[in-house]
C-alpha cells in the first residue's frame, strides 16, 4: 500500500479566540507547520494551536517566515544567508518553547512563502536554514519542495528530508512551483488537486503548466489552511486518498 504524510499550515490568525477552522483540519492532517509570529500567529495562537495538535495526535513543525505581516510572508526579500540562518534559528526557539511547555516535541521545520520558494532555487540560502535547523537539532525533519535546492541542502548536511508536493499550486517543468502572481498557479477544482496527489504518490509525477510530466519524489502533501474551503478540501482529499490505498500517515 501506498502512504504519504498529509501536511497543513496552521496558527496562521491573531488574538486570543482567532483559531479558525484549525482545529478541525487536524483531524484529518498527520502533520501541523505553525506559524511562528513573523508572518502571521502571535504567541496566544501560537500555544493554543500547538496544544490542539497534540490533542489529535499530530506532528508539529515550525513554519519560519520573513518578517512581513501585510504581505503574509509572500514577499521576496533581500537578505542575506546569515539573516536567514538567525531568523530560522529564532523562530524554531520561539515555537520549541511553546511545544516544550505542553509536554510535546518538534517533528520538523518548513519554511514559509517566499522565504520557502527562494530557497528552493537559491543554493546559499537554502544551505543558511538547513543549517540553521541542523545546528538546533539533527534530528528535526527538513520539509522542502521535492527535488529543491532546499531539500538537496538538507541532505548534503545529514537532515532527514521529507520531499513535499502541493495539492493546490502548478508546477514549472523545472520542478518549481507557478508565481502566485501569475493566474494560473493555484488549482480551484477539487477533483483536478486530488488526481495531481494521487498520480504524485503513486506515479511519482506531475503534469507541468508547459504540458510534459516531470518526476517527483512525494513524502508529504501540503494542503492549505487559508483558503476559503479549507476544511470541506482536508475531507475530501482525505477521503478520495483512502479510496485510492493510500494511507496517511505521519512522515517516518
Amino acid at each position: 500500500m501506498f502512504q504519504v504524510d498529509l501536511n497543513c499550515d496552521l496558527g496562521e490568525s491573531f488574538g486570543p479566540y482567532k483559531i479558525g477552522a484549525d482545529e478541525q483540519i487536524l483531524e484529518y492532517v498527520t502533520s501541523a507547520n505553525i506559524a511562528c509570529g513573523f508572518h502571521a500567529g502571535d504567541p496566544t495562537v501560537m500555544r493554543k494551536t500547538v496544544r490542539l495538535a497534540l490533542e489529535k495526535g499530530v506532528q508539529i513543525g515550525a513554519h519560519p517566515g520573513f518578517q512581513d505581516l501585510v504581505g503574509f510572508g509572500r514577499r521576496p526579500m533581500a537578505i542575506s544567508p546569515e539573516e536567514a540562518y538567525d531568523l530560522v534559528i529564532y523562530q524554531i526557539g520561539a515555537l520549541s518553547a511553546f511545544i516544550k511547555a505542553e509536554g510535546g516535541t518538534m517533528q520538523h521545520v518548513k519554511p514559509h512563502g517566499a522565504l520557502y520558494n527562494m530557497a528552493a532555487e537559491n543554493t546559499e540560502l537554502s544551505e543558511s536554514i538547513a543549517k540553521a535547523v541542523y545546528d538546533v537539532d539533527p534530528k528535526l525533519v527538513l520539509f522542502g519542495l521535492s527535488g529543491s535546492e532546499l531539500a538537496l541542502a538538507g541532505e548534503r548536511i545529514g537532515l532527514q528530508v521529507a520531499h513535499e508536493v502541493f495539492s493546490d499550486r502548478t508546477y514549472q517543468a523545472d520542478g518549481t512551483l507557478t508565481s502566485r502572481r501569475k493566474s494560473n498557479a493555484l488549482i480551484e477544482e477539487d477533483e483536478i488537486a486530488v488526481h495531481q496527489v494521487i498520480r504524485l504518490v503513486k506515479e511519482g509525477q506531475v503534469h507541468t503548466v508547459q504540458g510534459k510530466d516531470i518526476k517527483l519524489k512525494a513524502d508529504t502533501v501540503c494542503i492549505h489552511g487559508d483558503g476559503s474551503h479549507a476544511l470541506q478540501f482536508a475531507k475530501t482529499i482525505t477521503a478520495k486518498l483512502k479510496e485510492a490505498n493510500i494511507q496517511i500517515k505521519a512522515f517516518q
